[in-house]
């Protein structure tokens, strides 16, 4: 999470038992992967007084081929995205630099790209702020906000390697979409969600979707 003057990194506050922090925007682009998005924004609006979500030019198309849903530009919302509405998430035009997370004075508490494609992902690395999504990025990496990538994408080349290298040198946390199986996932949701719970803990949120491994006495 964003880290305070004194050094300190801000845990939330409690509300009904839960974490609750300030604002966190998330970008959506278009790799393979949509779910991860779906099951992130359900999770983490439990746990922010505001998501701000940005979706790429690409993203929708790939929502609509991978989870049958009938989502335009047009009827963007929380409820035609998640199935449910939402007040604490709002939808940012990819197009729009004059939003809040395209500035640096507007604080909050991080920006998580989820699924990030490797295209996003090199832009961002070599500061080509070409929409909002990598315009946010940007601000946080100069910042010195919080900044995860969840990039999904494999077999990895010579470039994806040294874009992701530059990425962690600049600040940003590389987080691969790698579900873990040590649970025994028995649907899809619940391999998305070893992926999401490790963001959700990147974030500072005590998560609760997947057990922390504890070793065998």
């Amino acid at each position: 999470m964003h880290r305070e003057s004194e050094g300190t990194i801000n845990t939330g506050r409690e509300n009904g038992g839960r974490q609750l922090f300030g604002k966190l925007v998330v970008g959506i682009t278009g790799a393979s992967g949509a779910i991860y998005a779906v099951r992130f924004l359900q999770h983490a609006a439990q746990h922010f007084e505001q998501l701000m979500v940005i979706t790429s030019q690409h993203a929708l198309s790939v929502a609509r081929a991978e989870l049958g849903l009938d989502i335009q530009p047009d009827n963007l919302c929380a409820q035609s995205l998640l199935g449910k509405h939402y007040p604490n998430i709002i939808f940012l035009n990819p197009g729009d630099y004059f939003t809040p997370p395209a500035s640096g004075s507007f604080r909050h508490d991080g920006m998580v790209i989820i699924p990030c494609s490797m295209g996003t992902a090199g832009r961002i690395a070599h500061g080509v702020s070409d929409d909002l999504i990598t315009r946010a990025a940007d601000v946080c990496l100069k910042e010195r906000r919080k900044l995860i990538l969840v990039v999904r994408e494999t077999p990895l080349n010579l470039i994806h390697l040294r874009t992701l290298t530059a990425l962690t040198e600049a600040g940003a946390v590389v987080l691969p979409a790698a579900p873990a199986f040590y649970h025994r996932p028995h649907t899809v949701e619940d391999l998305v969600d070893t992926v999401v719970a490790r963001v959700l803990q990147q974030l500072g949120i005590n998560q609760h979707l997947v057990a922390q491994w504890q070793a065998e006495e």
